[in-house]
Formats: C-alpha cells, sequence, structure tokens
C-alpha cells in the first residue's frame, strides 16, 4: 500500500501559528452567542466535543455507539477506537498487548496509562515490563465511554501518560438484559449474560463471560478465559455512589514471535512454534468504590480501589543461545496488592472579573510485591532462580489546576503536579537490595482560543514523567553472572527512579463547517530524558538514551445520517535519540506511520461496520539497516436483527487474508544445530482470515 507522508511538524506548527496570527479578526467577527460558556460544558461526554470543552486537540471521547459496530479480534483493540494507536500482539493472547502510539514501541504499556472505573491498569515493576496494561478483563458490551487524551498537559495525569491516557467507564445500568453466544473458526466461542435490575433504591449491575479459542496456531492456544462484573449503584439527591467488584482468570500455550530463518528453511511452518510449552496464566481481583457529590460552587469526586493480582508467563526467545542443555525458556512470575485512592474538589469562582474554575486533586497508591521473580525453566518445571525479590511501592501526588475565561476568545488552564516516590526492593542478591525516594514537579500551560463559531487553536505545554522499575532503581548486580558489569561489559547503572518528559504542541479543532463533521490537527514534539527501562526478559536494567519524538496528527469525525459515523485518521511521526552513537539514531520499533478508516451504521434491520488499519514500516535496529514493512488490514462486521429482540451478527476479520506480520524484532538467537548465535528477524504473523457469528438476544 502506497503511503504519502505527511508534512514534517515545523510545516504544522508554521501553519497553525498563521492561524493565531488571525485570532483577534476571527473573534471580532463573532456574534454573540457564538461562543458557549466553558465552565457550563465542563467534560462534556459527547461523540463530537463540543468547542469550549477541551484542553486540546487531541482530547476526545469514544461513546458505547461508536464501538457497537466495531469487529475486533481481540479485546484490546478497544484502544485503536483512540486516533493514532496500534495494538498488536506477539505471544498468546491472555497476555497483555503490545501498543504503539506517537512514535513509541509502547512494549505493553510504558508511556500510556490506562484505567478502569477510575483503577489504574498499568504495573509498575511487573514481572514481564514496566507499566505492563493487561486489558483482557474488559466486557466490551459495557463500556459506556472511552475517554482519551495525549500528551504531558493535563494535570491530573500521571506515571506511564507522556505519550497518552485513556479512562475506559462502565455503564451504570442496561436498558434490556443481554445474552450472547458467538462460535467461529480454530474453536473459538464466547458467552456472555448481563443484565441489571432495581434495588434498595439503585441499581444492581451483573455481567458474567466465558470465552476461549485455539487460534490458527500448530501448537493449540488452548487459550481460556472467565470473567465476572457486579457493580450496584446508587444516586440520591447531589450524591452518586457506585461499588463495584471484578475478577478474571486465563491461562493459555503462547506460539511466540520466531525466527524469519526458521520459517523459510521449513523447520516450521507460518503458524508454527519452536518452544512449544511457552505460555501462561493470570488472574485479576478488585473492589472499588466511587462517590461524587455536586455543589452549588462544583463538585467533589472520590475513586478507591483495591487489587490482587498474579502472571505466571513462560517465554523462550534465543532458544539454546545461553543453555544448549535445557533450551532458554524462563518463567517470570509476580503476586501483587494494590491499594490507592485518587480524590478531586473542583470549585467554580471569580478571578477577579473573570470566571474560573479551580482543581484540587490527590492521588495515592501503594503496590506490594511477594514476590516478583525471574526463573530458569523448562518445558514450564522451573530450574534454578535468576532473582527473586520482595518489592514495596508506594506512590502519592498532589495537582491543582486553574482554568479561566480571559475574554470571550481566550481561555487558559494552568497546572502544577507534584509526585513522591518510595522504593523498597529486598532481593536474593543482597546487593540489588535498596531503599530510593524521588520526587519529581510537573507544570502545566495550555491556551485555547475560540476563533469564531467553527474553530477553536490550542498551545499547550507540559512536563510529565514514566517511573522505573524498582529492580532497575536498586540494582548494582547482574543477576545471572553475579558482576557489576552489563553484557558489554560496562558497569551496571543504577536507573533513573523518575525520568522527565516535556512536551508541547499546537493544535486545531474544527467543528460545524460540515454539519455532523468534526476535524481535529495537531503538532506536537515530545523529549525524554532517558528511556532507562528495566530488562525483564533478562533482570537488568539497560541505560537508555535521550530521545525526541515530533509529529503531525489528522483526526475527522463524521455523522452523515442519524445511526452513521464515518471516522478518518492519520498520524506521521518521527523518533529518534538526542545523543551522538555510533550505533545510530533510530528508535528500534518506533512507528512512524498509521492511518485508519472505518464506516459503521444501521438502517432497517441491517447493521454493520467497515474498518481499514495502516501500520506503517519502522526501523528494527538504530543504524536503520534492517526494518519491518508496513501492513494493511480490514475487518468487517455485519448484523442483522431477526426480532425486535434476537440479533445476528458475522465478523469477517482480515477480510482480503493479507499475510502481515504483528510484529517484528531484531536481535541474536540459536537454534539446536546452529554453532553461534545468528542475528535474525523474528516475527509473529497476524490471523489468517477468520470467520466468527454471534446471536444475541435482549430480554
Amino acid at each position: 500500500m502506497k503511503h504519502t507522508p505527511l508534512p514534517p511538524s515545523p510545516c504544522g506548527l508554521r501553519l497553525l501559528s498563521s492561524m493565531l496570527l488571525a485570532l483577534p479578526a476571527f473573534a471580532n467577527a463573532a456574534v454573540d452567542g457564538d461562543t458557549p460558556s466553558p465552565l457550563q460544558q465542563v467534560r462534556v461526554s459527547a461523540s463530537l466535543i463540543p468547542l469550549g470543552v477541551a484542553d486540546s486537540a487531541n482530547q476526545g471521547t469514544v461513546t458505547a455507539r461508536q464501538i457497537e459496530n466495531r469487529p475486533l479480534l481481540r479485546t484490546g483493540e478497544l484502544l485503536e477506537a483512540v486516533p493514532g494507536l496500534i495494538v498488536t500482539q506477539h505471544a498468546g493472547d491472555g497476555k497483555a498487548n503490545q501498543y504503539f502510539a506517537r512514535g513509541f514501541n509502547l512494549d505493553h504499556g510504558t508511556d500510556f496509562r490506562t484505567s478502569v472505573m477510575g483503577m489504574p491498569v498499568n504495573l509498575p515493576t511487573n514481572a514481564h515490563g514496566q507499566g505492563y496494561s493487561d486489558l483482557n478483563f474488559l466486557i466490551p458490551e459495557l463500556v459506556s465511554t472511552i475517554a482519551y487524551k495525549k500528551g504531558t498537559y493535563y494535570a491530573e495525569e500521571g506515571d506511564f501518560s507522556t505519550a497518552g491516557a485513556a479512562a475506559f467507564d462502565y455503564l451504570r445500568q442496561m436498558e434490556q438484559g443481554l445474552l450472547s453466544v458467538e462460535a467461529g473458526q480454530h474453536r473459538f466461542k464466547r458467552v456472555l449474560l448481563a443484565n441489571s435490575s432495581t434495588l434498595a433504591g439503585g441499581t444492581l449491575l451483573y455481567a458474567l463471560e466465558r470465552a476461549g479459542q485455539d487460534g490458527p496456531w500448530e501448537t493449540p492456544e488452548d487459550y481460556r478465559r472467565s470473567n465476572g462484573v457486579l457493580s450496584y449503584s446508587w444516586r440520591g439527591g447531589d450524591d452518586e455512589l457506585r461499588l463495584t467488584a471484578m475478577g478474571m482468570r486465563s491461562s493459555w500455550t503462547s506460539t511466540d514471535q520466531v525466527p524469519r530463518r526458521a520459517l523459510e528453511a521449513g523447520l516450521i511452518g507460518r503458524y508454527g512454534t519452536l518452544a512449544p510449552t511457552d505460555g501462561g496464566a493470570t488472574a485479576r481481583y478488585s473492589l472499588s468504590g466511587e462517590w461524587s457529590r455536586q455543589y452549588g460552587d462544583g463538585s467533589a469526586r472520590v475513586d478507591a480501589y483495591l487489587i490482587r493480582s498474579r502472571l505466571d508467563l513462560f517465554s523462550d526467545f534465543t532458544y539454546v543461545l545461553d543453555d544448549p542443555e535445557h533450551g532458554d525458556q524462563f518463567h517470570q512470575a509476580e503476586r501483587r496488592r494494590i491499594i490507592g485512592l485518587d480524590a478531586q474538589r473542583t470549585w467554580r469562582h471569580a478571578l477577579g472579573p473573570f470566571a474560573s474554575e479551580t482543581a484540587l486533586g490527590l492521588q495515592a497508591r501503594a503496590d506490594r510485591l511477594a514476590p516478583v521473580g525471574l526463573y530458569a525453566s523448562q518445558a514450564r518445571q522451573r530450574l534454578a532462580t535468576v532473582r527473586e525479590d520482595q518489592v514495596r511501592q508506594r506512590s502519592g501526588a498532589l495537582y491543582l489546576s486553574n482554568s479561566t475565561v480571559w475574554t470571550p476568545w481566550l481561555r487558559t488552564v494552568a497546572g502544577l503536579r507534584a509526585d513522591r516516590y518510595g522504593f523498597d526492593v529486598r532481593s536474593d542478591t543482597g546487593a540489588n537490595s535498596g531503599k530510593v525516594d524521588a520526587g519529581i514537579t510537573s507544570p502545566k500551560f495550555s491556551a485555547i482560543f475560540t476563533a469564531g463559531k467553527h474553530a477553536e487553536i490550542y498551545l499547550n505545554w507540559g512536563r510529565g514523567f514514566h517511573s522505573n522499575d524498582a529492580r532497575g532503581v536498586t540494582a548494582s548486580i547482574d543477576p545471572k553472572t553475579g558482576l557489576a558489569l552489563d553484557a558489554d561489559g560496562a558497569p551496571i547503572e543504577r536507573a533513573t527512579p523518575l525520568v522527565k518528559g516535556t512536551g508541547k504542541e499546537a493544535g486545531l479543532r474544527l467543528a460545524g463547517l460540515v454539519p455532523g463533521m468534526q476535524t481535529t490537527i495537531a503538532a506536537w514534539q515530545l523529549d525524554l530524558d532517558s528511556e532507562l527501562i528495566f530488562i525483564g526478559d533478562a533482570g537488568t536494567t539497560e541505560a537508555g538514551r535521550p530521545s525526541r519524538r515530533h509529529g503531525i496528527e489528522l483526526a475527522n469525525f463524521y455523522t452523515p445520517a442519524r445511526d452513521w459515523i464515518v471516522d478518518a485518521n492519520l498520524a506521521w511521526s518521527h523518533a529518534r535519540f538526542r545523543d551522538k552513537d555510533p550505533a545510530g539514531a533510530f528508535i528500534p520499533g518506533s512507528i512512524s506511520r498509521t492511518a485508519s478508516l472505518g464506516v459503521s451504521g444501521s438502517a432497517g434491520a441491517w447493521s454493520g461496520g467497515l474498518r481499514l488499519r495502516y501500520f506503517g514500516p519502522r526501523a528494527l535496529v538504530e543504524d536503520d539497516s534492517v526494518r519491518s514493512p508496513g501492513s494493511a488490514l480490514l475487518n468487517m462486521k455485519l448484523g442483522y436483527r431477526l426480532t425486535p429482540s434476537v440479533k445476528l451478527t458475522v465478523e469477517v476479520l482480515n477480510l482480503l487474508d493479507r499475510r502481515v506480520s504483528d510484529i517484528d524484532y531484531y536481535y541474536e538467537s540459536q537454534l539446536p544445530g546452529e554453532p553461534a548465535p545468528v542475528a535474525d528477524i523474528h516475527t509473529h504473523p497476524g490471523e489468517m482470515r477468520t470467520l466468527r457469528a454471534g446471536l444475541a438476544w435482549r430480554f
């Protein structure tokens, strides 16, 4: 697929700057009533964001209506409703997905924050990857909204949000009960029962889900997932309360990425594996409460949560490179408990003659891992302990944000966030134990200009951060070798606890020029002081390099008629290391171009959706000498209402049966019989064309 790149970001910045210079003329041309009051429309959840509500061009809300007819191969693909974000998988479906956005290979969640009903999903100091974000416990039919934002400009967003954040919310009640039964190729099956009813003046909502499949893999995936939700909502006067219990558990056998040379030599087929015992099991249980109250001068909200989770993951990416006798499979495991609180109070008030709103927030979280470990294994049997740690990690934050309307055409949002972290690691290697405290302050500022009744211009600047793995913050010894040297023979450097990111953006939102259509364009830049990460596969810390990313994003949302939605999104980014290094300046895995086009709607008894997704090529090594090709996938969903309460749906995923890669890596591995390690592309194929059908009964 030929793709014409968008112009480089400086051109976009000059374009928006010229618009800004012309702003007074636009403002003077506005008539009375053209400018809405932002204080009366704060945080409106709608498909089309009204002017005067959003603080940036990249802020928006996806509604249940938009995802109802969206074809989904995996639950995590709900995040692809966020413009410019790509979701893939390099292992079994029970594992957290791989995410890409804004020039990042986000791994399993680092630098993109997700939350569900006020509970954070990203897991710091995770056994497999920092910020690990497993969304498999989501039930798509219960999602009411996905509120997203990108960049470092929001005082309420902290760790893992330098690239962006998405908050999922669930329905509080259902108009009708739902019994859904689905089946498809590769032994795919899914059953969902969900309903709500009145209880003690409130609403009790429940959902039970059972799903599984083998996938197209030569070694059946044997993926099994059980999921449940029980939620009680109550509203009385100005108060609203919701209490929710969730539980999910799953297990699977994984076909991970394989070296291209094994495919070319015919050692395995396209969907084969060299490590048939890889896979894992996971579980997540939570209790959460939400309380909110409306006051005459503002509002208050408190979210509190308890989460308990576990993860056992067996992987083998290098085969016999380290251990020719037993193989290189390793077991990553953790047992985790989380307790947290997120509270906010807002006030509407006057700042001299100007209308203003101020928000004060408090966030606190404590993670206890007992233990988190890395072990050598063979056929899922432990052989030796590489490292095992007991970790306590605490964090707290205070933030203050103020929005003030200075003129009918100018509003500003200024914020300040202060975070404090405590890392406490007790390692089986004494030299890797320790306690570290760290803090960071993050100022934010946005200026929003209303240019008549159809346009709004945004200038955003802010600092953010991501935390590093607690084990990397305290480690000084390589747990594999027992030496204070890394694999390259350099002294091991302890990771910086909190890594600063600085972002800036200029954006434009156009609404109403064409009835039912909204267009946003944003030119952005993000600098990270360091991409220091903890390498969970090896149990060591790798010192990253400072980086800069910039790009342009274009998003269009159009409702040409009732019950019809068209969205088209383009994103271009440029990611490079900022320092001088002979290895090269390219950031491996960083995505440069994405595009998506979707059409969905209903007419009479028929409904459906068609989505095209383009995932651009990317460098796999620092000098750009090895690259991954781009790919395009087309998915379709079609529905027919047999009766007013019964609906038949058919999904065709990868409709054109394209042979593409879900993800590619470049590294050394060694196969049995090879005399030495070989550097090669390791690939995980996209799934073949797959047919699924479902029957849903509303009662």
